[in-house]
């Protein structure tokens, strides 16, 4: 009987593979608990001391982490805490939106160097590519020649068939089609040799929580993220989960009943679009909805109707998630301002309670806590995890 492809394990790790793994697992185990003395960080790794003295060595030589003042009171040597130095490395995060682009300048721990921001009709490769360049020479004006060598790449989060975008958001027929054909690596290459690394928005987005949020507290937990669409992410034994095509997490196609009781999906009755159409319904400029800093303040009656539709479906989606995976908690964030974000998961949970959840365990949902940088933040997180940390699940797509 014929018989599936079987698929090869993983490749055995000869000595300089298990040297990259283990500093892999020094800085990720940093980047995770914060400063640590050698002892600590070789008892929590899971290492010798003296297999962490020679990492610890070569990593504070290459600049990526730094001495802390050294702990006295104790009898012995004084400890000296280690931690990530946050000049140790930059990357740069281009979030591709709807309406608007963000572009972020990164370091080591996540710091946000410096941020850009433009807003379009709808995005053209032209207009957003350009938009990247002309940051890039913004940022590395900026920067010392030997922090420029530090860069360790672009990461873009995009949106999956960006090209199928056109009806929803308003532009013409087929405007968008020449996304179907670019070479990001191409065309950052024009102006730029930084490596680049590509990512679905939701996942990024997932992984600047998982990574710079919330994510210390829980093993596993479902994502999802608001912008003009809404997307998700999972994350399994604490990393981000890609999938088989980096499309992991993809809950705006999830299939949901609508008013009318004809099937959709939610991303078509669970993301901001709803609301900016309900503010031009009612005389109301939507332009305020992606200008930095936010302020919804104004938008009363409409907001309110936004948050209860919307939670009432993100409620199903929860179940629906956690009926597959037992999920320790189920994250909300979105493109929007923390008081918007607290009153839609207040709304959630109160939703979830009045469905039939037998057979599952307690739904616990949780606010996420990056905000509207999410996917951009997400985007810089990319080069930087596949140089130099672990991520249990697979790295990014690099192109």
């Amino acid at each position: 009987m014929e018989t599936g492809l079987v698929r090869s394990l993983s490749a055995g790790v000869n000595q300089q593979g298990l040297r990259d793994h283990n500093e892999r697992l020094i800085l990720s185990t940093l980047q995770r608990h914060g400063p640590l003395p050698g002892s600590d960080l070789a008892r929590t790794a899971g290492l010798s001391a003296q297999t962490v003295s020679v990492i610890l060595r070569g990593l504070e030589g290459e600049g990526l982490i730094r001495r802390g003042a050294p702990q006295r009171g104790r009898v012995g040597k004084p400890r000296i805490p280690m931690s990530l130095s946050p000049d140790g490395a930059f990357s740069v995060g281009l979030k591709i939106g709807r309406r608007s682009a963000d572009l972020l300048l990164v370091d080591l721990l996540g710091g946000v160097r410096r941020q850009l921001h433009t807003t379009y009709r709808w995005p053209m490769p032209e207009e957003v590519f350009g938009f990247l360049q002309r940051g890039l020479d913004v940022f590395i004006e900026n920067m010392k020649p030997e922090e420029t060598s530090r860069i360790a790449g672009i990461g873009i989060a995009k949106p999956y068939e960006i090209w199928d975008w056109d009806e929803a958001i308003g532009a013409p027929r087929g405007s968008l089609d020449a996304w179907r054909e670019v070479d990001y690596a191409a065309a950052v290459g024009v102006f730029s040799p930084l490596p680049v690394f590509l990512e679905n928005d939701g996942t990024a987005a997932c992984r600047a929580e998982q990574v710079h949020g919330r994510g210390r507290e829980f093993r596993d937990f479902a994502y999802f993220f608001i912008g003009s669409f809404i997307g998700g992410g999972v994350v399994l034994n604490h990393s981000v989960f890609e999938g088989a095509f980096g499309n992991a997490g993809a809950f705006g196609s999830l299939p949901v009943r609508g008013s009318d009781g004809a099937d959709r999906q939610l991303i078509d009755l669970a993301s901001l679009f709803l609301l900016e159409e309900a503010l031009v319904r009612a005389g109301r400029s939507s332009d305020r909805l992606w200008h930095q800093p936010q302020d919804w303040t104004e938008f009363a009656e409409p907001l309110d109707q936004w948050i209860a539709g919307t939670a009432r479906q993100l409620a199903r989606a929860a179940v629906t998630v956690c009926a597959v995976i037992d999920f320790e908690a189920v994250l909300v964030d979105g493109a929007f301002p923390p008081d918007v974000r607290s009153r839609l998961v207040d709304a959630t949970r109160e939703e979830v309670g009045k469905l039939d959840t037998r057979g599952l365990s307690p739904i616990r949902m949780e606010e996420g806590q990056v905000g509207g940088n999410a996917r951009a933040l997400g985007a810089a997180c990319s080069p930087i995890f596949s140089r130099y940390f672990l991520n249990t699940h697979g790295g990014m797509t690099s192109v």
